[in-house]
């Protein structure tokens, strides 16, 4: 009997893969994924503690039509599959002064805080920050974000249509960090705004001022999810299952095979080779480049060098029972000196000596009164992504943890220090988990004013081959993964109507 359905195989079952599955199964094509974990959710994982499951990968879900959209397209209602909470304090910041700031989901509230910690002037100065990320933010969102590949002619075809109001919003010849110096009189508002580059693996010193449309993202609500993204992931995966698509966890992939100038098929490290009219790479492109999945893909992305990469990060997950600082559940301890921080982090290269520290406190989302006892604690330190050159060894280990939590004791947040042996994931293990990264956890950094331009595009240069995930166009985060698979399912239906 002749076949009717196209052959996909989804190589990564990450939120891009399983978005480009659950697309792609719904359009009637036959789709297979293949997972090399034992579970989905590639970033998005999950590891165990003493008191259960912690989260240790991202914990911000914003952008919610996104996904709003991802289960729409297949029949479905996101509420129906995931349950989310709308979080009133977006995040609660800790500077070494003992001054601390919570921003909110409403902007009124918001604007109220920044006037309490620093004065009238700075809740205008917020406002006007705000407008100027929304503007970007609009302005982009549809030929940057939502397009399969963006030009710098289509993105200046589209801000000459409001050129008065979008490129003086741009600040084209400005980093993040001159941006947000201009826009705030406190240095602390400055250094609050200027994180919105480590989202995406950057340094605010390096990255350009349109990285502030993120704190529109962030403004816009952040949502906590009912048993963490790696649900959300579970969700999909079930979704992108009942609409047909084989999920196959443990099957990690040896070879992307390429005949008469195409994808032809994918080889398993067991030798068995599926068959498949088209390939959604859900990795890296860095693990293509550096030929880890054959010599014939390796030319589909281009190779990213060590200087090119964005950042890492060490990553403890531990259950505790955290005293002396009231933690919301996204906490920002703030260092003294932002500018040496990120000095260490892409010209030193070494863990920074005076870092931003992030808390997540899984079990205190949107109201919780009582977390549980001990609760469930993830805490991220920036740093370079040199994992598959510099392991760090166990005296270096050893140093940077009790500084960390010394330093987090100097601002009232009392924690007992874990076993770095099963608490503990480093560049290295990242630079092992995930393939021709080194560790970077966000692909390439996001410096310089061509940097989306770079970034590997959904299409690659081998028919029949395409990427998606944070590594690849649009680029690092939740919903950037989501709308990266959906540009893949759409790319690949297009071209096979095309052809």
């Amino acid at each position: 009997m002749a076949r009717t359905a196209e052959r996909i195989v989804v190589v990564g079952g990450g939120i891009a893969g399983l978005s480009a599955a659950l697309l792609l199964a719904q359009a009637g094509r036959e789709v297979t994924l293949c997972e090399a974990q034992a579970q989905v959710g590639g970033k998005a994982r999950r590891l165990l503690s003493p008191a259960g499951p912690i989260d240790a990968g991202p914990t911000v879900f914003t952008l919610r039509p996104v996904f709003e959209e991802l289960f729409a397209a297949a029949g479905a209602a996101l509420d129906d599959h995931v349950q989310l909470t709308p979080a009133e304090v977006l995040a609660r910041h800790a500077w070494p002064d003992g001054s601390r700031l919570d921003l909110f989901a409403d902007p009124a509230r918001s604007e109220a805080a920044v006037a309490a910690f620093a004065g009238p002037a700075a809740a205008a100065q917020l406002r006007a920050f705000t407008a100027r990320a929304r503007r970007l933010f609009l302005a982009f969102e549809g030929p940057v974000l939502r397009s399969s590949r963006p030009t710098a002619l289509g993105v200046a075809a589209a801000v000459a249509r409001d050129a008065a109001r979008i490129l003086p919003a741009m600040a084209p010849l400005s980093t993040l960090a001159d941006l947000t110096t201009r826009s705030f009189s406190d240095p602390r508002l400055a250094q609050l705004f200027a994180r919105y580059a480590t989202y995406v693996g950057g340094s605010p010193y390096l990255s350009p001022a349109i990285l502030a449309l993120i704190w529109s993202v962030e403004a816009a609500g952040v949502w906590s999810v009912d048993g963490g993204m790696a649900a959300l992931a579970r969700a999909i995966a079930d979704l992108a299952a009942a609409r047909g698509a084989t999920i196959r966890l443990g099957t990690p992939v040896r070879e992307i095979s390429v005949a008469g100038g195409r994808v032809v098929d994918v080889t398993l490290t067991d030798g068995h080779a599926i068959p498949a009219d088209a390939v959604v790479f859900n990795g890296d492109p860095a693990a293509l480049a550096e030929g880890l999945l054959g010599r014939a893909a390796q030319r589909a992305a281009p190779p990213l060098r060590r200087d090119q990469r964005s950042l890492s990060a060490w990553v403890w997950t531990f259950a505790d029972r955290p005293a002396g600082f009231a933690l919301d559940h996204h906490t920002v301890f703030f260092g003294a000196d932002y500018r040496a921080e990120f000095h260490d982090l892409f010209v030193a290269r070494r863990p920074p000596r005076d870092p931003t520290l992030y808390v997540f406190a899984q079990d205190r989302p949107p109201g919780c009164l009582a977390p549980r006892d001990p609760e469930r604690l993830m805490m991220i330190m920036n740093a370079p992504a040199d994992g598959d050159s510099r392991p760090p060894g166990r005296e270096e280990i050893e140093t940077c943890q009790t500084r960390v939590f010394e330093r987090l004791a100097r601002m009232g947040l009392i924690l007992t220090p874990p076993d770095p042996a099963t608490a503990l994931t480093t560049p290295a293990d990242f630079a092992r988990l995930f393939p021709g990264t080194g560790g970077a956890i966000y692909g390439a950094a996001p410096h310089g004013t061509m940097a989306t331009f770079r970034r590997p595009m959904t299409r690659t240069r081998i028919p029949g081959l395409y990427l998606a995930g944070g590594g690849a166009h649009p680029g690092p985060g939740v919903a950037m993964a989501c709308l990266s698979g959906r540009l893949a399912a759409a790319a690949i239906m297009t071209d096979r109507v095309s052809t």
